[in-house]
C-alpha cells in the first residue's frame, strides 16, 4: 500500500513538473521535457473523439511544413517553427497519456498540480515585492509571471469540487482557495480574469442559450459598458500607481488589439497598440507576397520594419505573433486558419453525457471553446510558449473516454 501511494505521488509530481516547466520561460528546456514525457507515457489506444480533435493541429502542422518547402527560409527558423507548431500536439497527447484508470480522483490530480504551481508563483511574487521592492503591475508581473491559464482552471475545479466529485476537507479547501485565489490574482492578467468568468459561467451552465442566460447576458453587457465608461471617464494614468496602471491596461482592451492605424514613430501609440501593429504588418506583408491562401510556411517571419524589445532581446523579424489566428494565417494561410477555427468549434459540439461528471467535462470544453476565441486573439491560445492548458484539456479527453468505456 505504501509503495502504491509513493508511486501515485511521484506520478502526480511528474505530471505537475510537465505543467510547471513552461512557466519558467525556457522553451527549449520545456520542449525537451515534454518530448520525453510524451515518449514515456505512450498509450496503445486513443479515443476517436480525441484523435479527431488532435487532427486539427496535426493538419495545421503538416500543411505549414509542406508550404514551407516552397520557400527558402533559414534552417534555424524552420526548426524553431517546427517546435512551436508541435506544442499543442505534444500538450494534448501528454495530457491524454497521463490519465490512468486507477487515478482515484482525476480532478484532484489536476488540482494538486495547480496548487503546487500557485505556491511557487506566490514565492516568486513575495520575492519580487518584499526583496526587490516591486510595487507596480509591470514589476510584479516581471518577477511573478505574466499569466497562467492552468491555475485558473484548477481554481474553478476547487470552487466546483462537489460537482466534480473531489473530496476535500473544509480546512484544505480554504487553504487551497487562498493559495489559488491570491496566485491567480497576482498575475494581474486581464485574460485570466476573463477566463475565470467564462469558466465560472460554463460550470454554472449559464453559457447555454436560454431565456435566462440571454437576460443575464444583456445585463452583463450593460454593466460592463457602464464600468468601462466609468474607467474611461476616470482616465487612469499610464505611469500612475499600481491601481491606475492596471485600469489603464483595462482601458486599452478595446483598442489594443483592434487598431488599424498605428504611428510607429510615436512611442506611446506604438506601445499601446503593439499587438495590432503585429497584425497590420502581417497583413501588409502577406498582401505584398500574395500569400493569403496558402501562407508562407514553417520558418516564415514578419518584418516589423524596426527593432522591438521582446522577451530578452531586440528583434526586427518575428516568427510568432501575439495573435494566434494571424500566426496560423502566416504559416498555413486560409486553410490553416479554418482548421484552427474548426478546433474551437469542435469544443462546442454537444455530446450526450453519461453521468454528472461527464456533463461537467462537456461544460469545461464549452467554456474552453469560448475562452479560446479570446485567447487566440490576444495571447496565442494553445500555441503560447509559456502555457500548459493543452495538457489539462488532453487529460479531460482521456477522462471522458474512460467514463464512456466503463458504461459500455
Amino acid at each position: 500500500m505504501k509503495i502504491n501511494l509513493k508511486k501515485d505521488f511521484l506520478y502526480n509530481l511528474f505530471f505537475a513538473f510537465c505543467v510547471i516547466i513552461p512557466f519558467f520561460n525556457n522553451y527549449e528546456l520545456s520542449f525537451l521535457c515534454w518530448f520525453f514525457a510524451l515518449i514515456f507515457t505512450l498509450k496503445k489506444r486513443y479515443s476517436l473523439r480525441f484523435i479527431t480533435y488532435l487532427s486539427f493541429f496535426v493538419l495545421i502542422f503538416i500543411f505549414s511544413f509542406i508550404v514551407g518547402l516552397f520557400y527558402n527560409h533559414k534552417l534555424y527558423f524552420v526548426l524553431r517553427d517546427i517546435s512551436y507548431l508541435l506544442k499543442p500536439i505534444f500538450g494534448l497527447l501528454i495530457g491524454y497519456q497521463f490519465y490512468k484508470n486507477n487515478i482515484k480522483s482525476p480532478f484532484k490530480f489536476l488540482l494538486n498540480a495547480g496548487v503546487l504551481m500557485a505556491f511557487i508563483h506566490l514565492i516568486l511574487v513575495g520575492y519580487g515585492v518584499f526583496i526587490k521592492g516591486a510595487t507596480s503591475v509591470a514589476s510584479i508581473r516581471f518577477y511573478g509571471g505574466y499569466f497562467n491559464d492552468f491555475e485558473v482552471y484548477t481554481l474553478i475545479i476547487l470552487i466546483f469540487h462537489k460537482k466534480l466529485n473531489v473530496n476535500i476537507s473544509k480546512k484544505k479547501y480554504l487553504t487551497y482557495l487562498i493559495i489559488l485565489g491570491l496566485s491567480s490574482f497576482f498575475y494581474l492578467a486581464r485574460t485570466n480574469f476573463i477566463q475565470f468568468v467564462i469558466l465560472f459561467l460554463a460550470l454554472k451552465e449559464w453559457l447555454r442559450i436560454t431565456p435566462k442566460t440571454i437576460s443575464l447576458g444583456i445585463v452583463s453587457v450593460i454593466l460592463l459598458s457602464l464600468s468601462y465608461f466609468a474607467i474611461y471617464q476616470y482616465n487612469p494614468k499610464r505611469n500612475g500607481g499600481a491601481f491606475d496602471e492596471f485600469l489603464y491596461k483595462v482601458k486599452l482592451i478595446p483598442l489594443e488589439a483592434f487598431a488599424t492605424k498605428i504611428n510607429r514613430y510615436d512611442w506611446k501609440d506604438f506601445h499601446d497598440h503593439y499587438r495590432s501593429y503585429e497584425n497590420v504588418r502581417t497583413v501588409e506583408q502577406m498582401s505584398y507576397h500574395n500569400s493569403f491562401l496558402f501562407g508562407e510556411g514553417i520558418g516564415s517571419q514578419v518584418d516589423l520594419k524596426q527593432k522591438v524589445y521582446l522577451g530578452d532581446m531586440y528583434l526586427r523579424k518575428i516568427s510568432i505573433l501575439h495573435n494566434g489566428y494571424m500566426t496560423i494565417l502566416l504559416k498555413s494561410g486560409v486553410f490553416g486558419l479554418l482548421l484552427l477555427i474548426g478546433s474551437i468549434a469542435f469544443l462546442f459540439l454537444k455530446f450526450p453525457s453519461i453521468n454528472d461528471v461527464d456533463k461537467n467535462i462537456n461544460l469545461f470544453f464549452l467554456g474552453t471553446g469560448v475562452f479560446l476565441i479570446i485567447s487566440y486573439w490576444v495571447f496565442m491560445g494553445f500555441y503560447n510558449l509559456l502555457d500548459s492548458k493543452s495538457i489539462l484539456i488532453g487529460f479531460l479527453f482521456a477522462y471522458k473516454s474512460s467514463l464512456k468505456a466503463r458504461i459500455t
